[in-house]
């Protein structure tokens, strides 16, 4: 995106050029991405949805103002907080005063322009009332955000309901669909774009058979297609134009977004180190890796990258671990003679026994405690006892370290959209339709209403293949709540450091809405803050 007329248009003269609402809007969704790719509103929202969720842990600690979303210590002062609530009003003023500015109906091209800024504009009030209110089930009357619907300065509205929020973010989005007549592929927002996204605010609230209705809208567009098992195995390696399961991504360029050394403040910089630069600090939760693990043949397990050590010889070290009582892991290297694992451990040597148990080959150990369950696997590089097992969702895009343009919709969310919307009508066989032509693509096995995991609903299926699918994304968060369920971080990691740590987080906990951030308070005291 050529950001410069944007950037020297006086606003008295923006519109004077036929050319100028396109620059304009250009400006819009460079408030998406920010200044250097990494400032911008999608890096701050990955980072208040993705590391409150169960995907992850961090391995230390950090001054990062990214600390209190993941381990629920909320602060009104949070940096990264306030410039997220910032970014947001900007782009927001921003489509507003695209849309004053031109009318409907006078050409194609202009109903366009206006349809991808209110497409823009929903996404933004959407996300931060995904933030700052409370999940939409729990009562459309809880307030929300301010809905700022022009581009005046001294309008300054207070707090609108949920309901309000949602109302408006439909309305947004269908006046988006209405007037969008171009797809110029997933770096802009496009009539199907608008659809998914609605798809996804009717599944929030509840309202499945219009969430079946919009991602079928998308799927049925014959404009994106699913990638196959080969290209979905390096998903994160391709631009969104080259992926043709991108609805819509905010997307960052090699040499415009992040140049030079600034791959080291990314998004995927924490989660990895590549060549060694990122700084590979946060991993894959144990639970996920639990989840992924049920299947050797997962290809979404290419998007996690064990860190293992290695011998003399460049040999992988062979090893049991597990976690302890107290959310540690421990790490026990073994050796093989005659077909028989032990380890010694204080002076004792333990046998590793096996069982099969539904098809699956469980190992364990018989120590001074009882049965002790272990992954028999190799050895681990370690960050603070940490095992790290890097995230590459969001590196090498294009080859490049740790590159990513962040997903805002793609393909797989419809199927999953229509999966939970199913489930919670009772089509249990629908639902699972939808979720086995993932695993298909993932190459894993199907599953049937007689084949559920034991103790599995339909919809349990379906949320755990939607955190699968959709983790690292931004979603996990969102998702847990929504349904009303509690967040489990009964695994290692920081986020149980300190004197009172949160284990398990119901989706009634006030933790889970970021405070307004006080500097917007001081600034408009008739704002409200959050409990």
């Amino acid at each position: 995106m050529d950001r410069s007329p944007f950037t020297e248009i006086a606003a008295e003269d923006l519109f004077k050029d036929p050319g100028a609402a396109q620059a304009a809007t250009l400006g819009n969704y460079l408030f998406l991405k920010g200044d250097k790719g990494y400032d911008g509103w999608s890096d701050d929202l990955h980072r208040m949805s993705e590391y409150s969720g169960d995907n992850v842990m961090i391995s230390g600690g950090t001054t990062d103002a990214l600390y209190f979303f993941y381990n629920y210590q909320r602060n009104p002062n949070n940096s990264r907080n306030n410039r997220f609530w910032s970014n947001s009003f900007k782009a927001i003023v921003g489509t507003n005063r695209v849309i004053e500015s031109l009318t409907e109906g006078k050409s194609a091209e202009q109903d366009q322009v206006i349809g991808e800024n209110y497409y823009i504009r929903a996404l933004v009030f959407f996300q931060m009332g995904n933030v700052f209110g409370r999940p939409y089930n729990q009562g459309t009357s809880n307030l929300s955000i301010p809905l700022k619907l022009t581009s005046d300065i001294t309008d300054l509205p207070d707090r609108n309901t949920v309901g309000e929020v949602y109302a408006q973010v439909i309305s947004d989005l269908l006046k988006a669909e209405a007037l969008m007549n171009t797809n110029k592929g997933p770096s802009f927002a496009s009539k199907e774009a608008a659809q998914a996204l609605l798809s996804r605010v009717y599944l929030y609230m509840e309202d499945n058979d219009k969430a079946i209705l919009y991602a079928d809208k998308v799927l049925n567009s014959g404009t994106y297609s699913l990638l196959p098992s080969s290209r979905f195995a390096v998903m994160n390696t391709l631009a969104p134009a080259e992926n043709e399961e991108a609805i819509f991504s905010i997307t960052l360029t090699k040499d415009i977004d992040i140049p030079g050394t600034e791959d080291w403040y990314t998004i995927g910089s924490f989660y990895a180190t590549i060549d060694g630069v990122g700084w590979g600090e946060m991993y894959a939760s144990r639970t996920y890796l639990d989840l992924i693990d049920k299947n050797a043949t997962d290809l979404r397990k290419s998007f996690i990258e064990p860190q293992y050590l290695k011998d003399a010889s460049g040999d992988k070290i062979p090893a049991v671990y597990w976690v302890n009582t107290q959310y540690k892991y421990e790490f026990r290297r073994t050796t093989t003679t005659s077909g028989v694992t032990t380890f010694t451990d204080g002076g004792t040597t333990y046998t590793v026994q096996s069982e099969v148990v539904s098809g699956k080959t469980i190992y364990y150990f018989n120590g001074p405690n009882g049965r002790q369950d272990v992954i028999k696997d190799f050895d681990l590089d370690k960050r603070n006892g940490y095992p790290k097992f890097f995230i590459l969702k969001a590196s090498q895009q294009e080859k490049d370290l740790h590159l990513w343009s962040p997903t805002v919709s793609r393909l797989a969310e419809m199927y999953l959209n229509k999966a939970e919307a199913h489930a919670k009508k009772g089509s249990g066989q629908l639902a699972l339709d939808m979720v086995n032509t993932l695993r298909t693509r993932a190459q894993v096995p199907n599953y049937t209403l007689t084949t559920l995991p034991a103790g599995k609903t339909v919809l349990d299926v379906v949320l755990d293949e939607r955190r699968l699918e959709l983790a690292f994304e931004g979603h996990r968060k969102f998702d847990v709540y929504r349904n009303g369920r509690i967040m489990n971080r009964r695994y290692p990691g920081t986020h149980l450091n300190g004197t009172s740590p949160f284990f398990e987080i119901e989706s009634t906990n006030k933790v889970i809405v970021e405070f307004i951030p006080e500097q917007q308070i001081l600034i408009q005291p008739t704002l409200i803050q959050n409990p």
